[in-house]
């Protein structure tokens, strides 16, 4: 049996993937089978709600004292100038009947002891060469080396230093970073820190995912760049210029110093290895996401449909044929102006088709959610979600922009039709009165033809696969890193459940390294146009026509996502990958 200490910024409440990953792993048999107890450590952020703790054992500035440790966690308190906060939480799989309560140790470092802090920046200077003068204006960096040493020695209290279990301290992206390199430093010096061993967990590679998202070119100049540099042995400074500026990179550059590293995509792996020479040879385990897979029927999944369609009825007049869904947080990386321009091809083929289609896409900036009254007031003064005004409670930051191109494509368009829906939520409490009082979140999951999600950076892309289960086709792009679990899970055969799109491809061999650089704008949109052309004929020819062609695609989606669930992820990756770190 081991011990996992996971450190990351969702310790205490999923905000993001990283928080679906730990969800996912926590509760899963195998799991929990294999590991003895499991640590969620991350910083202690103003407002943070402490009610997502199941139980508060020490909490010194509410005088809670209900762990035999309290005494040492109070002093390492004094000494590191920090507030602790430990206590459990509770992850619940109902489908599965699993429960599971992990230790959650949560640590405010805005006051820290200056004098340590400093001693233990020469230190990462001295045995890694990592200058943190140069980011000490970033907070993040400076939280997470704050964090490390209290961290570090309040894990050392509460697991035991008597314990023989291999103890694994998994650094999720650079947020573990120092305390994973504050291990390696206590193993050189201390035997008793030699059952330590540290992780780094990829869920991305931030340097890549600036290079990406900041020029035009996207993922067709980046990959293409990537491809040509590793024939002729460059590695990213030599293509893309000094990346040491970016404190994350300063991080996730020493990640080969780990004792292993895990990678949530096939890409993920490539990037790692353009990072730095070290990295070309290091042991990196793939460690996919998992993704759910239940089991639907088909009066089940026309349930959902039907109230989809009710709904568009409700707001455009028209019951449409096919419903495409894409859920996904407003980010340039999702893509989302590729959802439009296979979109405007598939409108004409639908119209000769004499069929008809809505995207509804779900997707907003403000994450807590616009509250009923507004939501109600939009609806009613102008007809919210099918128009929008410019300005809160409506359209804030790219909600605008996304914007401009729905309406755009609705003017010209004559089979479909594209609602964004820009609320936390998917239900009348949340959405308005127009939408059907019976319909909830998973509605939009289950009742969907077609979920898109043509990233240009995407690791892995969790959402764009979820409804897999539920008989949709998910509409991807090549550089997702779900891909590569696709092509495992259907023996590389092609399913009608995928569709991948590549936009990554060029019309013709580029001659030189410089001339993929210098890929932009014009380039990449004229891949796209072209290649969304496919996409739409692919899409349009896989669309089911009746209902035996839905039963066969729920079939086939829930086994190919039962190839690639939790529990596979953490049999087939997660598990061998925590032995490679032995």
């Amino acid at each position: 049996m081991s011990i996992v200490v996971h450190v990351t910024h969702e310790a205490i409440q999923k905000m993001g993937g990283i928080g679906a990953v730990l969800e996912g792993l926590l509760t899963t048999r195998t799991y929990n089978e294999a590991i003895e107890r499991t640590f969620l450590v991350g910083p202690l952020f103003n407002g943070a709600d402490l009610n997502a703790l199941d139980t508060v054992m020490y909490q010194a500035a509410e005088g809670i004292y209900k762990t035999p440790y309290a005494d040492a966690l109070s002093k390492i308190e004094k000494t590191h100038h920090v507030e602790l906060i430990y206590g459990q939480r509770r992850f619940e799989n109902k489908d599965q009947q699993v429960t599971t309560i992990t230790d959650v140790l949560l640590i405010n470092v805005s006051n820290s002891n200056e004098d340590l802090t400093s001693q233990f920046k020469w230190q990462l200077y001295e045995h890694f060469g990592i200058d943190s003068t140069r980011y000490e204006s970033e907070w993040e960096y400076e939280e997470y080396v704050r964090l490390a040493e209290p961290a570090y020695s309040a894990l050392q209290v509460l697991i035991g230093e008597e314990t023989s279990a291999p103890v694994y301290i998994i650094s999720h992206e650079f947020m573990g970073m120092p305390l994973a390199l504050k291990t390696q430093i206590e193993r050189k010096i201390d035997s008793g820190s030699a059952n330590m061993r540290t992780v780094f967990y990829a869920h991305e590679v931030a340097t890549i995912r600036l290079i990406v998202e900041g020029h035009p070119g996207h993922d067709v100049r980046f990959y293409n760049a990537l491809e040509k540099a590793k024939t002729q042995g460059k590695l990213v400074q030599d293509v893309f210029g000094d990346q040491f500026w970016y404190f994350k990179h300063a991080l996730i550059d020493k990640a080969h110093l780990c004792d292993t590293i895990f990678a949530v995509g096939d890409l993920v792996v490539d990037e790692l290895r353009f990072l730095a020479q070290p990295f070309e040879s290091f042991p990196i385990n793939l460690v996919y996401n998992g993704i759910p897979a239940f089991e639907l029927s088909l009066e089940e999944k026309l349930e959902s449909k039907s109230r989809l369609q009710k709904y568009a009825r409700t707001l455009l007049d028209y019951r449409p044929d096919y419903i495409f869904t894409h859920v996904t947080r407003l980010v340039k990386s999702k893509g989302l102006w590729r959802d439009l321009q296979v979109l405007t091809h598939l409108d004409s083929l639908l119209a000769s088709n004499d069929k008809t289609a809505v995207l509804f896409i779900l997707s907003t900036e403000i994450a807590t959610g616009r509250s009923h009254e507004n939501i109600h007031e939009m609806e009613r003064e102008y007809g919210w979600p099918v128009h929008h005004k410019i300005g809160y409670p409506d359209l804030v930051g790219g909600e605008i922009e996304l914007n401009n191109g729905v309406s755009a494509f609705n003017l010209q368009s004559k089979a479909i039709k594209i609602v964004f829906v820009n609320q936390f939520g998917w239900s009348q409490a949340a959405c308005g009165t127009r939408m059907p009082t019976e319909m909830e979140f998973m509605d939009i999951r289950r009742g969907s033809d077609a979920e898109f999600g043509q990233s240009i950076y995407e690791p892995f892309g969790i959402a764009q696969v979820e409804p897999l289960s539920f008989g949709a086709i998910c509409v991807v792009s090549n550089v997702c890193g779900c891909c590569g679990f696709i092509q495992r899970a259907t023996d590389n055969r092609e399913v009608p459940n995928v569709v991948i799109a590549d936009y990554t491809k060029l019309n013709s061999v580029p001659k030189s390294l410089n001339d993929v650089v210098n890929i932009g704008l014009a380039e990449r949109t004229q891949i796209e146009v072209e290649n969304s052309r496919d996409i739409a004929a692919k899409l349009l020819g896989r669309l089911p026509r009746k209902p035996r062609d839905v039963e066969e695609m729920i079939k086939e989606g829930y086994e190919i996502a039962s190839r690639m669930s939790w529990e596979v992820v953490v049999k087939d990756y997660f598990l061998p990958g925590l032995k490679q770190a032995l």
